[in-house]
């Protein structure tokens, strides 16, 4: 773990092919695919990734602001000088303002810092209570103004049903009738009541890598998630505020033993929702 500034730590995770994944025991898998701790009081803890470039990470201000700072990995003097960002707000209310712009983010909302932003900045309303901003960037081509993404702004679709055990609700934040990005798609997927399977029967997109932030989750219980080639899964022993990297030949899906919720960050060649190839549950190993 290495040190940007005064509050900011980050550490670096290579791209893991699916053959060395096959080899992997549990430990491993953690070791290169989960990332256990992203919301530290008062400091910013990146993960920067060889999975199409994705950073992931989490932001949690106390009593002073945490200013997004430029790290070794990027080869840049500025954090955002060839990225941009979406901040998602899992925490209490709170704010980030965008070279001056202040954007109020309460639970569930999502700030977007576009490429060229000189200084980003992270803020608790009440330390007590404090927001805990969960941060994804990927490499940028444009500059596109900074906004705030609201959950009633999503674009939500209901899919799957009680009977299987996955009736679930997806807000897409980034959509083409909505807000603009480069590359990063993000969206949430919350469950009915019931209902603990996300993503089954579970696909596999090769032009675009994901990550997968479990939360509200209560503190003894776990998600099971899923991961690996379709004729070759692993698992890995998801807690609450915990996030997964997830490779483009990898499938993607997981049970919980409780309610959660959790959001869902892609990078790559397009952000086409549709371009997914579906892998049929009798095909699973």
């Amino acid at each position: 773990m290495s040190e940007a500034d005064s509050h900011t730590d980050y550490e670096t995770r290579w791209a893991i092919d699916p053959a060395a994944a096959a080899l992997m025991g549990t430990d491993e898998l953690r070791q290169h695919f989960l990332i256990e701790t992203l919301f530290v009081p008062g400091r910013i803890a990146l993960t920067y990734t060889h999975y199409d470039r994705l950073v992931v990470g989490g932001a949690t201000p106390l009593g002073e602001p945490l200013r997004l700072a430029a790290i070794a990995p990027t080869g840049t003097p500025g954090f955002l000088d060839r990225r941009e960002l979406i901040a998602v707000n899992v925490g209490g209310p709170g704010t980030v303002s965008v070279d001056g712009a202040r954007f109020a983010a309460g639970p569930r909302d999502m700030v977007y810092a576009g490429m060229g932003a000189s200084e980003v900045l992270f803020a608790s309303d009440s330390p007590a209570t404090p927001a805990r901003f969960y941060l994804l960037s990927a490499p940028a081509h444009a500059a596109i103004p900074a906004r705030l993404i609201r959950s009633t702004e999503a674009k939500r679709l209901d899919l799957g049903s009680h009977e299987t055990g996955n009736q679930r609700s997806i807000f897409q934040f980034v959509h083409p009738e909505g807000a603009r990005t480069c590359q990063l798609v993000v969206g949430m997927t919350t469950f009915a009541p019931g209902s603990m399977w996300n993503t089954m029967p579970p696909h596999v997109h090769d032009r675009r890598s994901e990550a997968y932030l479990y939360f509200d989750l209560p503190p003894a219980a776990r998600v099971f998630h899923l991961m690996g080639e379709p004729d070759e899964t692993r698992h890995l022993v998801v807690a609450n505020e915990q996030a997964v990297l997830s490779p483009g030949w990898s499938i993607h899906a997981g049970v919980g033993t409780a309610s959660y919720a959790f959001i869902w960050a892609m990078a790559g060649d397009n952000v086409d929702y549709t371009d997914v190839d579906p892998v049929a549950i009798a095909e699973l190993r």
